[in-house]
């Protein structure tokens, strides 16, 4: 057909026909032009879906920076931005068509659709909406399966690798894929159900995820000699809860919007009830998370749980409108015990680094959600009686898009890898990729760094002759005085937790020390501090945070400091902390310049 439109563009330049009449036969949608009668409900419920969808980027940014490095927060963010902006044309151009596409007797072809270049045909459904609404619709669905791929390849890849292959899946492999189950295709046609995107969407770029992160390789230190995985935790659980959230708000219209209509009685209950199995899948799904984690790790893991509540959403995609809301409750249960197993497989035996299990969430949750429909859809599953064929079906269904991506992929990331490269060099990655791929000196968090100008002159205004120091503030040079019975300045220096500060504090205050300066600081121990988890995974060297107290004592005796600290700070577990004294040789005032016990004087009994 493209071949065609081509041709009619040279033949009609051939015959004198203007370049922009010529143009517009080409790229304009001609069956738009044409009065039709659409529903404003159902186009502005189209077009709700596709808005929400569509912030479901910001969420995916969000979950893979905070649970990947501060140093490569920067790449993350750049590359969730231009698999959406460089997926949309791709999509556009050519894989709405291969999706979608018909030939022009209508028949539905089994395998692939009828390249459309540009989205010339008409493809709103029953006429209820214009195809502008259900081309937006569909794009935001591709691309939400090529972000999926960048966070289990996070902080190794190369972003010029990472453009062309998050080009190619939303040109090809989604929408061939995606033609067989929502394009009327073979699976479509035997009967396949997966009506949000479980494997679709999220299963497919799962299993790109895993080939990818299996081809690339754990990051620097993930494993050791012995090949044990080391935890690498996120900078920030709260931008990764942010995501959670942002996502579990979107998945409403991914789901829900779905239905791509709001006519009708029976529409309404069904667009209701997606809501409510959306809603109670991700609430059981993080529950059960919580509660297994508890048990497995002794604590609730934090990380998990979040990837808990996408578990629930991910599998209850393909189900949501044909089970029970108590159906849908046991699938989220499923998904969130099931995620934890997952990561720990992948992290532990298969030993494929995955930083924020992506794998785990939309791969195997995505298909396990897609195999369950089987199981518990209340008009063909298993569980009510409707025998073994649709479960078979929904299990040929996840093989077959299995078999396509992954024999894709691993097609992709070789030519990929023998050509561009596909991960960047040991430095780049210790340095981090926000330095090395975009040339973000200070990161992505520049204004958190401290800023060292090269010089003062350039910034200094003319406010005339500066009087000196010594006009400015009176200097009283004064010799340190000696106490008369002798005792010297000390210095003690406490670090210890953070928890623990206000009863120092009143420990300190009792003695009549007052005077005090508290950094807060991160580092451990010989012991290479306390034991901790991440994912069940223990942290090796933990850097945990810790205040450090700095106090100039004379008058009052350091071992009654150090008495009142051990009282305030003392738990009898690892972390509690250490006290250093140092002699001090002497003690100057700023503001006045005296020196020795004098200069601790007058400032609110400082010692």
């Amino acid at each position: 057909m493209w071949f065609c439109h081509i041709a009619l563009l040279v033949y009609r330049a051939y015959k004198g026909v203007r370049w922009g009449e010529t143009l517009r036969t080409l790229f304009l949608y001609p069956h738009l032009e044409e009065e039709g009668m659409y529903s404003s409900v159902d186009t502005i419920w189209v077009l709700l879906g596709a808005t929400l969808v569509f912030f479901m980027q910001a969420g995916f940014a969000m979950v893979e920076t905070g649970m990947t490095r501060a140093k490569n927060a920067g790449n993350i963010i750049m590359k969730n931005l231009m698999d959406f902006c460089i997926g949309t044309p791709a999509f556009w151009i050519l894989g709405f068509g291969l999706m979608f596409g018909l030939p022009k007797d209508g028949r539905v072809l089994s395998f692939i659709g009828v390249p459309d270049l540009f989205v010339r045909g008409d493809y709103g459904v029953s006429g209820s909406y214009p195809s502008y609404a259900y081309l937006i619709f569909q794009t935001v669905f591709c691309a939400t399966s090529a972000t999926i791929v960048s966070g289990a390849m996070a902080e190794r890849t190369k972003f010029s690798a990472y453009c062309l292959y998050s080009f190619l899946i939303s040109l090809l492999i989604y929408p061939i894929s995606g033609h067989w189950i929502w394009g009327g295709g073979w699976l479509s046609q035997l009967g396949f159900h997966d009506f949000a995107g479980s494997c679709a969407v999220h299963m497919v770029g799962g299993t790109a995820a895993c080939v990818g992160a299996a081809m690339l390789g754990p990051r620097i230190g993930k494993y050791d000699e012995q090949g044990k995985p080391k935890a690498i935790p996120g900078h920030s659980l709260t931008l990764a809860a942010l995501g959670v959230f942002i996502l579990w708000f979107c998945w409403f219209g991914f789901n829900g919007c779905s239905t791509v209509s709001m006519t009708g009685d029976d529409t309404l209950i069904a667009a209701s009830r997606i809501f409510v199995t959306t809603n109670l899948a991700a609430a059981c799904a993080s529950c059960s998370t919580m509660v297994f984690t508890w048990i497995r790790y002794k604590k609730p893991d934090v990380s998990m749980t979040l990837n808990g509540s996408l578990a629930g959403l991910v599998a209850i995609t393909a189900s949501c409108d044909t089970v029970s809301v108590a159906g849908s409750a046991i699938i989220g249960v499923i998904a969130g015990i099931v995620v934890v197993l997952a990561v720990e497989f992948f992290d532990k035996k298969v030993k494929i680094d995955d930083p924020v299990g992506a794998i785990s969430v939309h791969g195997v949750c995505g298909a396990m959600g897609t195999i369950l429909t089987g199981f518990f859809s209340v008009d063909q599953g298993l569980l009510y009686g409707h025998g073994f064929r649709f479960l078979g079906i929904q299990c040929l269904g996840v093989a077959s898009v299995l078999v396509w991506v992954i024999a894709c992929m691993l097609i992709i990331f070789t030519v990929l890898k023998k050509t561009v490269g596909l991960r960047v060099t040991r430095e780049e990655e210790l340095q981090g990729l926000d330095l090395q791929e975009h040339g973000l000196v200070a990161g992505a968090y520049s204004d958190f760094m401290p800023a060292v100008p090269n010089g003062f002159s350039h910034i200094v205004e003319d406010v005339g002759n500066p009087a000196p120091v010594q006009v400015a503030v009176p200097v009283i040079d004064k010799t340190a005085s000696k106490r008369p019975d002798g005792v010297k300045f000390s210095k003690v220096v406490i670090i210890s937790r953070q928890s623990k500060f206000q009863e120092l504090k009143k420990e300190m205050n009792d003695i009549g020390v007052t005077g005090m300066t508290v950094t807060h600081v991160m580092g451990c121990g010989m012991q290479k501090g306390r034991s901790e988890y991440y994912r069940g995974v223990p942290v090796e060297m933990t850097l945990l945070p810790k205040m450090k107290v700095e106090i100039v004592v004379s008058k009052v005796p350091v071992s009654t400091v150090i008495d009142s600290a051990v009282k305030a700070l003392y738990t009898g577990h690892i972390g509690d902390g250490k006290i250093f004294v140092y002699d001090v040789e002497n003690v100057v005032k700023v503001r006045t310049g005296e020196q020795g016990y004098d200069a601790l004087q007058d400032e609110a009994d400082a010692d």
